[in-house]
C-alpha cells in the first residue's frame, strides 16, 4: 500500500466516522429537536436521495475530464457547509437546503474516491484495496455512532449542533488530508469530435456486461441495504415483536460480522469467479430472509425470533463483506481506460435510485403484509444468484477472476524454459 493509498483510507475512515454523528439521529433531530414534524423529517431523507439522483449524472463526467481529486475537494467543502449548516437550522425551509448540499456532497464523495482508488491500484491489489475501504467505512460509522449517542441530547439543540459541527470539521479535515494526495495520473481520453456527455453514456450503455452488471447491483441494494432501516426494521418491530434496543443490537451485529470476516473471507474472495462470488451472497441472503421469516412467522419464543433477528443482519453483514472486494473492482475493470469515474459514478447512480426506491416499497410492506413481505424478498436473493450467473456468461476469463492474470504470466514466463528442457532432451 503507497503513501497515496494510505491517505485515501485515512481520509475515508474519517468521514464515515464524521457520518457516524449524525445519520443515526437525523430523524429525531429534525422531527423532534427542531419541532418540525415527521413529514419534514421524511422529506429530509428524501432530499438525500433526490440530491444524489440529480448531481450524479454530472459527476462522472467532471471526475473523467477533470480528475477525482478536485471533484472530491468540492464535493467534501459542499457537505462541510451543508452539515454546518443543518446543525444550526431552525426552518424547514434551511433544513431541507442544507441538507441538499450535504446530500450531493456525499454523493459525489463515492465515485471520487472510488476513482481514486482505481488510479492508485492495480488489477491485482484493487480487491484488497476496496475491501479495506468498505471495512474502515463500517468502522468509522460504528465508532462514529457509539460516541455520538453518548453525546446528543434530545432536550438540548445545542447537543446537535455539536454532532453536526464535528461532522462538517471532519470533511475539513479530509480536505486537508487529500489536498496531500499524489496519484498517478490517470489515462487522458482525447476529446472525439461529436462526442459529448450524451456519447460516453451511449458508450457505457453499449457495455452489455455493464449494463447487466447495474441492474444486478440495483436488486442488490434494494434487497439488502435498502431495506435495512426502513421494511426489515418494520417487520422485525411488527411481526416478530423486536424492541429498540434489540433492533440496535441487530446493527451493530451486522458491522461486528463485517469488521471481523472482512479480511478472512478476501482470501477466499480473490481466488473465485467474482460472478460466483455474487451468486454465493444471493443464496446467502435468501437464507438470512428465510430466518427473518422464522423470527416473525414462526411463532416461537421470543427470545429464539430475537435471536433469529439478529442473526438475519449478521447473515446481511457476512455477503456484504464478500461485495465489497468483487462489486467496485470489476465495475473498474469493465470501465474503458479513462473512463472510471463515469462507470463509477453510474454504478452509485444505479445504487442510489434503489436506496430511495427500497425504503419506499419496504416500509409499509414490512410493516403491514409480513408473509408477503419475506416471500419477496426471499425471491429477490434468489433473483440475485441467477443475475450472477448470466452477468458471468458477459466477462472475460480475466475480468471474472483476475487471479489468472498472474497464473498466466507465470505460466508465460516457464514456457520458455520448457520449450529448451524438451529440445535438449
Amino acid at each position: 500500500m503507497g503513501a497515496a493509498m494510505r491517505r485515501i483510507h485515512v481520509g475515508n475512515a474519517l468521514s464515515a466516522f464524521g457520518l457516524g454523528f449524525t445519520v443515526p439521529y437525523l430523524y429525531v433531530y429534525v422531527a423532534q429537536v427542531r419541532g418540525l414534524g415527521s413529514m419534514t423529517a421524511g422529506l429530509v431523507l428524501a432530499v438525500f436521495a433526490v440530491a444524489a439522483l440529480i448531481v450524479l449524472p454530472f459527476a462522472g463526467r467532471a471526475i473523467v475530464r477533470r480528475g477525482p481529486l478536485p471533484v472530491l475537494l468540492i464535493a467534501l467543502v459542499t457537505a462541510a457547509l451543508g452539515a454546518l449548516s443543518l446543525g444550526l437550522s431552525a426552518s424547514a425551509a434551511t433544513v431541507l437546503l442544507s441538507a441538499a448540499a450535504l446530500g450531493a456532497g456525499q454523493a459525489v464523495m463515492q465515485p471520487a474516491l472510488a476513482t481514486m482508488i482505481v488510479d492508485c491500484s492495480t488489477t491485482e491489489t484493487r480487491s484488497r484495496a476496496f475491501a479495506t475501504q468498505f471495512f474502515l467505512q463500517n468502522l468509522g460509522l460504528g465508532v462514529g455512532g457509539l460516541i455520538g449517542g453518548h453525546l446528543v441530547d434530545t432536550t438540548s439543540a445545542s447537543s446537535f449542533t455539536l454532532l453536526f459541527a464535528i461532522e462538517a470539521a471532519m470533511f475539513l479535515v479530509l480536505v486537508a488530508v487529500m489536498a496531500t494526495v499524489r496519484a498517478p495520473r490517470a489515462p487522458h481520453v482525447e476529446a472525439v469530435p461529436g462526442r459529448g456527455a450524451g456519447g460516453s453514456w451511449k458508450q457505457l450503455l453499449g457495455n452489455r456486461a455493464m449494463v447487466q452488471l447495474c441492474v444486478l447491483g440495483f436488486v442488490l441494494f434494494f434487497a439488502c441495504y435498502g431495506q435495512f432501516e426502513s421494511g426489515l426494521s418494520a417487520y422485525g418491530v411488527e411481526a416478530a415483536g423486536i424492541t429498540t434496543s434489540a433492533l440496535g443490537t441487530a446493527l451493530a451485529a451486522n458491522t461486528l460480522m463485517i469488521v471481523v470476516a472482512q479480511f478472512a473471507v478476501l482470501k477466499f474472495v480473490e481466488r473465485r469467479k467474482r460472478s460466483r462470488v455474487i451468486a454465493a451472497v444471493g443464496l446467502i441472503w435468501a437464507v438470512a430472509w428465510a430466518v427473518a421469516g422464522y423470527a416473525g412467522l414462526g411463532h416461537g419464543s421470543q427470545t429464539m425470533a430475537t435471536a433469529a433477528f439478529i442473526s438475519t443482519y449478521a447473515l446481511f453483514g457476512l455477503g456484504e463483506a464478500m461485495l465489497s472486494p468483487t462489486l467496485a473492482p470489476l465495475v473498474a475493470d469493465l470501465a474503458p481506460t479513462g473512463l472510471a469515474g463515469q462507470y463509477n459514478s453510474a454504478f452509485a447512480l444505479v445504487k442510489q435510485l434503489a436506496l430511495a426506491i427500497g425504503p419506499a416499497v419496504g416500509g409499509p410492506l414490512g410493516a403491514s403484509l409480513h408473509a408477503p413481505y419475506i416471500v419477496a424478498f426471499l425471491l429477490f436473493s434468489l433473483g440475485i444468484t441467477v443475475l450472477a450467473v448470466r452477468l458471468g456468461r458477459q466477462l472475460t476469463d480475466v475480468q471474472n477472476q483476475p487471479s489468472l492474470a498472474r497464473s498466466r504470466v507465470v505460466t508465460q514466463g516457464r514456457a520458455p524454459a520448457d520449450a529448451v528442457a524438451a529440445a535438449e532432451a
